[in-house]
């Protein structure tokens, strides 16, 4: 798919209530500053000011206002600003006021797109001087043009405005319609609009900011949209009154971008993802199963609105190296809280429900076992059971360090669980003669038999202990495959299925800050655990007992991986993209290296599906998951040629 990235600018231009020319001027003087911007917001009423109250009567205000919005339209392209300009303006028509968004385009205004809800509260009478919406009596406005002409302009709240492609479709609010219960741009994006612009004149008030913002990430959130908002600056302050500039561009509930109490004329610019958006509608299609609202018209555009230079437009959108795990210190212990009460209580029900009181679990001193352990603990925890009622079992074999083989026993007996340890080497020997396999040859069947034989052992204890085996793999083992088939793969419930590898090291992280507070050797065998190079421990140790088989070195490195996870399941982005995205996020690695990263992963998620077809109940974590049972749907037997073409 075509990258469709757009860059939005907006900003609140000193204001001077009551005088249009002065405010086309300073507006002017400020697009200079975003000529690469595709689309431009400026603030409700812009034009004359928010605030000019019963002047709004005066023929002489509104003519003023009228001419400098041409001007202010003939002035952009003569700046060579080829994007579009919204701006706020009334416009009289049918012997009545309106409170218009114009836009203007090519040189001249191509929409006005009137006010459909007007307050009439507080310190807001709008209906004093300005008609709804649904006052007005025609499609179309006749207004004075340049050069004494006549332009035909399209009018109404029911405008839809799309470029020539198609790709971007602008819906509007005008401030007070994004406080209704169902605003118009819920309409205009069930109509198929992906860019919602409003300019808006909104007063601050003590913790009313942060309600603009709950509204505009929400609505964003809600419409799988892109919503600009600028409202009006400290200049339009008044009376009564004071303005701040507040200015947010949000793409489906993140904020990308955000000013408050900004100096005048300043610009907020971000670019907007709409195949991202148009991948959020795909997967989350239930609200375009809804109706109402206008017949919508289509203005359309003579040219694109999508940024010419995609890949420098990329590279000023914000990059997360690790999608999966929350960039700030609240965020990421908020995260990790949410995650262990839902794999805790998900435990708990399912052995309340089985009737089991015992836990059975295969402890390496790695990662995975380790979180699955620490939500074992939790959930026996909520059960009000001892934590003596989880069994940690150790299977040492011939890859097995000292160092995890010691991390696993000290973790189990610090938290109080039941440590076992059962060496299988005799029994993975025996089964390997029972095949005719060579004993030197440290082949799949070799790694393989081993897991096999863990799994077998913790299930046959599950039997004689009445317990339940708890699964360790995690969402990143899933989506490669990295796991033995009825081996590793299987347990009676997974409680690490939907958390990813990079996500794991997080949780593990925040368990041993907030254990440590308990008991500080705990806190230092977690830490040991996080420290430990990732391994499945399957092939012989070295001579000096260290490990020879380290995950990453085969596979590339997680990070990666969960980032073209993260992006392909969420975004909905193509490999050609997620290769441009993470040398952007990696500029240290060598190009080569993350595309051959990235081919093994398509490689993998295609070829190891039928891993997951068949997966144990797990719980979800977070908005990535493939469940079967409904996340992730796909067949077992696809061909990933398209996907390894970049």
């Amino acid at each position: 798919m075509k990258q469709q990235l757009v860059r939005v600018a907006l900003a609140a231009p000193r204001v001077h209530i009551a005088a249009p020319e002065k405010n086309v001027d300073e507006m002017l003087r400020l697009l200079r500053g975003c000529l690469d911007a595709q689309v431009l917001l400026l603030p409700e009423l812009a034009v004359t000011g928010y605030t000019c109250g019963d002047l709004f009567h005066q023929t002489a205000l509104i003519d003023a206002a009228w001419r400098e919005t041409l001007r202010l339209a003939q002035g952009a392209a003569e700046l060579g600003f080829a994007g579009l300009v919204a701006v706020g303006v009334p416009v009289r028509a049918h012997g009545r006021l309106f409170n218009c968004a114009a836009y203007l385009y090519g040189g001249e205004p191509v929409a006005l797109v009137p006010k459909t809800c007007l307050p009439n509260y507080a310190e807001f009478y709008e209906k004093r001087w300005f008609a709804p919406a649904g006052a007005r009596r025609a499609d179309t406005l006749l207004l004075p043009g340049p050069q004494g002409k006549l332009l035909e302009v399209p009018f109404g709240e029911d405008l839809l405005l799309a470029d020539r492609e198609g790709t971007v479709v602008i819906g509007t609010d005008v401030c007070e319609d994004l406080w209704v219960p169902v605003p118009p741009s819920s309409y205009a994006c069930l109509a198929g609009a992906n860019l919602i612009l409003n300019p808006s004149a909104s007063n601050e008030t003590v913790t009313k900011e942060e309600y603009r913002r709950q509204l505009v990430t929400a609505q964003a959130a809600r419409c799988c949209c892109a919503y600009a908002y600028a409202s009006a600056g400290r200049t339009e302050s008044t009376t009564d009154l004071v303005f701040s500039g507040h200015g947010m561009i949000c793409e489906n509930g993140t904020m990308l971008a955000e000013t408050l109490w900004p100096e005048p004329g300043q610009v907020l610019q971000a670019v907007v993802d709409l195949e991202k958006t148009g991948a959020e509608r795909v997967l989350h299609n239930s609200f375009l199963e809804q109706t109402g609202g206008p017949a919508w018209r289509t203005v359309r555009l003579a040219g694109s609105l999508v940024c010419p230079a995609q890949q420098a437009a990329l590279a000023q959108r914000p990059l997360e190296r690790l999608p999966f795990v929350p960039a700030t210190e609240e965020g990421l212990r908020t995260r990790c809280a949410a995650i262990a009460r839902i794999q805790a209580t998900g435990l708990a029900q399912r052995m309340e429900k089985a009737g089991f009181r015992r836990l059975v679990i295969g402890v390496s001193g790695g990662l995975d076992s380790t979180l699955a352990l620490l939500a074992a603990r939790d959930a026996m925890e909520q059960l009000g059971l001892p934590a003596a009622g989880i069994l940690g079992v150790s299977m040492p074999c011939v890859g097995t360090t000292k160092r995890t083989r010691g991390n696993a026993q000290a973790l189990a007996e610090l938290l109080g669980a039941e440590y076992r340890e059962i060496d299988i080497r005799a029994a993975v020997e025996q089964h390997l003669r029972d095949l005719g396999h060579a004993p030197e040859v440290y082949d799949v069947t070799f790694e393989n038999a081993q897991a096999r034989e863990r799994t077998q052992l913790l299930m046959d204890l599950a039997n004689q202990e009445n317990a339940l085996v708890v699964g360790t793999g995690d969402l990143s083992e899933l989506a490669l495959g990295w796991c033995t088939y009825n081996g590793d793969h299987m347990s009676m419930y997974g409680v690490n299925a939907s958390v990813p590898k990079t996500l794991v090291k997080a949780l593990v992280g925040w368990h041993a800050k907030r254990l440590g507070e308990q008991n500080p050797r705990i806190q230092a065998v977690l830490l040991d655990i996080l420290d430990t190079p990732i391994s499945p421990e399957l092939l012989p140790v070295g001579a000096d007992g260290e490990l020879v088989q380290r995950t990453e070195e085969t596979l590339g490195k997680y990070d990666l991986h969960d980032f073209a996870l993260y992006h392909m399941l969420r975004g909905g982005y193509g490999p050609e993209r997620i290769f441009e995205m993470a040398r952007l996020a990696w500029p240290e690695l060598e190009p080569d290296y993350i595309r051959t990263t990235l081919t093994t992963f398509y490689r993998r998620f295609f070829s190891q599906q039928f891993k997951r077809s068949c997966l144990p109940d797990g719980p979800k974590v977070g908005s990535v998951s493939l469940s079967p049972r409904g996340d992730w749907r796909m067949p077992s037997d696809a061909d990933p040629a398209e996907f390894l073409k970049f």
